[in-house]
């Protein structure tokens, strides 16, 4: 992680912990760093990454929390870095690694990366923002796609279609591997492509034989400063930063069911929320159903991918 990286963040209410200091908060998780070394050998070069249970939805950070989101983002994301070939900046995830107690489950301890300014997004399959250019232009972030492809639609091969990071509240905006190549060289952008799609065909393939559709994934990636490796940062393959769908009933030509927030943001657009999306209006409070539903939803997908159980 590189800390704040220039942005405001986001107001939260994160935890104070002992020997950490709060440096960040994203829309989920919040950032530290060790005061007066806090035992280790080299404190400069590393941070503490804790996942709360915030939920954000169409650029709003909810009122409500899902109970367990933390613990399931945190635990899917240590089990993908096991399942990986890549290098990672997990230095631990215990107690003995340094984790505070209360936040032991939800909370990674991380070498602290120099991020690139690229939100790594690997395809491969046709929907969300990729659909609509498709069906404007025929391509993604200006790659020519064959014709006839619907929503659903599994690629001829995964493609890697960039974003740069915007600013707190705005969108990313899709950028094309020229622009990356334009903004880290060209070394750093032929193995930010290969990365991803290193790791999006090795996720896709073990998600494959468990049932579950990787359709797409957003990684993010940091120099090391201490070895000079581009190492995989952040969280990896959960619901907040992938599309997972049920292979049982996947049926190209319609919007696929998610294992993700879909139960939020249907009830958010929905005439029973009374929120217009666009009024500027924060948004309100989410009923106890959806709750639930949402939590049962993230835990699914653990369960489903790992193998094991979700222990409350």
């Amino acid at each position: 992680m590189g800390g704040a990286g220039g942005k405001r963040g986001y107001d939260t209410d994160a935890p104070q912990l002992e020997g950490w200091k709060h440096i960040y908060s994203g829309k989920v998780r919040d950032l530290y760093e060790p005061v007066d070394g806090s035992g280790f050998s080299h404190p400069a070069d590393v941070v503490l990454v804790v996942a709360s249970d915030r939920i954000s939805a169409y650029d709003y950070v909810l009122s409500s929390t899902i109970p367990d989101k933390g613990r399931v983002l945190t635990q899917l994301s240590l089990w993908w870095f096991e399942q990986l070939n890549v290098p990672n900046h997990v230095v631990g995830s215990t107690a003995d690694d340094g984790v505070p107690a209360e936040v032991v489950g939800r909370a990674m301890v991380c070498r602290r990366l120099e991020m690139y300014p690229v939100e790594c997004i690997a395809r491969g399959y046709l929907t969300g923002s990729g659909l609509v250019e498709y069906r404007e232009h025929g391509t993604v972030c200006e790659i020519p796609l064959p014709g006839g492809l619907v929503d659903g639609s599994r690629l001829p091969e995964a493609i890697f279609t960039p974003s740069a990071k915007a600013e707190v509240g705005d969108h990313d905006e899709n950028i094309t591997y020229e622009d990356v190549t334009g903004m880290v060289g060209d070394d750093a952008a032929a193995r930010l492509r290969d990365l991803t799609l290193e790791v999006y065909r090795e996720a896709e393939r073990v998600a494959r034989e468990r049932g579950i559709i990787l359709a797409d994934t957003k990684v993010e990636f940091g120099l090391d400063p201490v070895t000079g490796d581009i190492t995989l940062g952040d969280e990896v393959l959960t619901p907040d930063s992938s599309r997972f769908w049920d292979a049982a009933t996947w049926e190209p030509g319609k919007a696929q069911p998610s294992f993700d927030k879909q139960f939020v943001r249907d009830w958010l657009t929905s005439s029973a929320s009374g929120w217009d999306r666009h009024s500027g209006e924060e948004p309100p409070a989410l009923p106890a159903d959806v709750v639930e539903r949402t939590r049962e939803r993230y835990v699914e997908a653990y369960e489903r991918l790992t193998g094991r159980r979700f222990d409350v």
